[in-house]
């Protein structure tokens, strides 16, 4: 078990998808002012309280209710609305000027001031920073005053808002005393004292962490948002719970009030409870398969002196030999929806001719081997999280059998989450399954991480087959700084036609994620399955 941690002071083009748990607007609900506690649960524990040092999910979700960005997408209006920004604007094409909410202080009474701001967004472009696809572009921060500053872009960035949202700010005199100015290395698996504390100006406060077995909340009394977003919740505990059925079970006697992960063999168990409810949304994330296509050979593999996932043919009969109807049906219990690309349908750049599924096609499958090489199939190993995505362990079982049948031999192997994302991150994986969300909700996000080849700032830095092609990464390159939006986005489609035929990846679906919930609990629905912290509540 690890230490626990307590919070010290400072000085010791978008859209989204919400609906409301509980019908109407969460602001004009008349909550009970009795205090009450929120207990949730997942299958996961956070890696790191630093919020610049992993881009995933799972962070990023807690990390909300403590640090804040400049700018939140609005659950109601389904645009960027201000949080610690009250006010942006473009001085020109290039420069983008921010001015911050008057009287915000950080949860131990230091006021947030542009300095903060200008820290963390350099920080967020650090070399070991999880969040570099956010800043890509960003060429300087000057400070004008303590509440204004601009962000100089080297070339026009049209996303630049949508990419605020992401950057969480942090104290910079609090991070300078405790020598955290630089993200923690998850890759190297170093440890700076922002891995586990935190001081931020969000609704919540860090109250205590001790990994993989209990997190503590505590309101945050200095809150600038506790008017504007009333709440009676005082306390928010999470335990991370592996088993399913253990997940379940804590639901069911009222252990724990919401489960964000829950079984998706136990749903229909939920639904018949009469104080529990099932809430369900299309999600922004889209799972998929990547596959080695940079070593000569691929370790592990029966194919010795070449890289079978080279071929595109190879590529195409991985693909082609996934049953996805019968995956969707019996492994994901209809809680999917097949695609043909790596974005959901509500991300900006998606097209309906660039979502269409290759179909599945054991015999097909086949004579591609054959023609590549490989009549009787190859062996090499299949990475695979265990307890991060719904059933992603049952489904990289499916996928293996699938693959059996045409004979191609995945070697299963799973991972715990904190250590299958730093294993991709370093290249190690022949084949993996990797779930990608796009919180900007603009396909760029997908394009520049997942489609060009690495290359620092953010350039491929998930594109972990490191597939490459100077054409493509050309494209994204116009995509990156176009602002006449149709001509943009006849660009993303001309990628993303790109990318289907060349296979560099395997799309799997998309997710339709549930939430089971008390239904004394008020929480708002979100594509990018993260818990909005500002209108949670708990109905008495």
């Amino acid at each position: 078990m690890q230490p626990t941690t307590y919070l010290q002071g400072r000085n010791g083009w978008a859209r989204s998808v919400c609906t409301l748990a509980i019908a109407g607007a969460v602001a004009s609900m008349a909550f009970s002012a009795q205090a009450s506690n929120f207990r949730w649960t997942r299958s996961a524990d956070l890696s790191s309280w630093d919020i610049h040092a992993q881009n995933v999910g799972v962070n990023n979700s807690v990390h909300r209710a403590v640090y804040e960005a400049l700018v939140e997408y609005n659950s109601q209006t389904q645009k960027p609305e201000p949080s610690l920004a009250t006010k942006w604007e473009r001085i020109n094409p290039k420069q983008l000027r921010i001015t911050l909410r008057e009287g915000v202080t950080f949860s131990d009474g230091s006021p947030l001031t542009s300095e903060d701001v200008k820290f963390s967004l350099e920080r967020a472009k650090a070399k070991s920073s999880g969040f570099v696809v956010y800043t890509q572009g960003i060429d300087r921060i000057e400070v004008v005053n303590a509440r204004t500053l601009d962000i100089f872009s080297d070339v026009p960035n049209p996303v630049l808002v949508n990419q605020l949202t992401e950057l969480r700010i942090m104290s910079k005199p609090w991070a300078v005393q405790h020598q955290s100015e630089v993200p923690k290395d998850i890759k190297a698996k170093d440890e700076n004292y922002a891995h586990r504390h935190a001081l931020g100006t969000g609704p919540y406060v860090l109250d205590s962490w001790s990994q993989d077995s209990r997190l503590v909340l505590k309101r945050n009394p200095q809150w600038w948002g506790k008017t504007q977003y009333p709440s009676n919740i005082t306390q928010a505990v999470y335990t991370p719970i592996k088993s399913d059925a253990t997940r379940t079970a804590a639901l069911l006697s009222g252990e724990v009030d919401f489960i964000i992960d829950p079984s998706m063999n136990d749903l229909q168990r939920i639904k018949q409870a009469p104080n529990l409810q099932v809430l369900e949304s299309a999600a922004d994330r889209t799972l998929f398969l990547g596959m080695d296509q940079f070593r000569d050979e691929l370790p592990q593999s029966s194919v010795k002196g070449k890289n079978p996932f080279k071929d595109v043919r190879v590529r195409q009969a991985l693909y082609q030999s996934i049953d996805m109807a019968t995956i969707q049906r019996v492994v994901m219990r209809g809680l999917a929806q097949p695609t043909g690309t790596l974005i959901a349908h509500h991300v900006n750049g998606w097209t309906k001719q660039a979502d269409q599924r290759l179909a599945f096609d054991a015999d097909a499958a086949k004579k591609l081997l054959t023609q590549a090489g490989y009549p009787d199939g190859f062996e090499f190993e299949f990475s695979c999280p265990a307890g991060r995505y719904p059933s992603d362990e049952q489904l990289c079982q499916a996928i293996s059998a699938q693959w059996a049948k045409v004979g191609i031999k995945a070697k299963l192997r799973t991972y715990p989450f904190a250590t299958y994302f730093p294993m991709i991150q370093r290249y190690e994986a022949s084949v993996y399954l990797l779930g990608w969300s796009v919180p900007t909700f603009d396909a760029y996000y997908s394009l520049q991480a997942l489609l060009r080849s690495p290359g620092g700032s953010g350039d491929g830095n998930f594109n972990l087959g490191r597939f490459s092609d100077p054409q493509q990464d050309a494209m994204i390159e116009r995509v990156k700084t176009e602002t006449d939006l149709k001509l943009r986005n006849q660009l993303i489609e001309k990628v993303l036609l790109n990318e289907h035929k060349a296979i560099s990846h395997v799309p799997l679906f998309n997710l339709i994620t549930p939430w089971a919930t008390s239904k004394k609990v008020s929480i708002p629905t979100r594509a990018d399955n993260y818990i909005d912290w500002r209108l949670l509540n708990v109905v008495n």
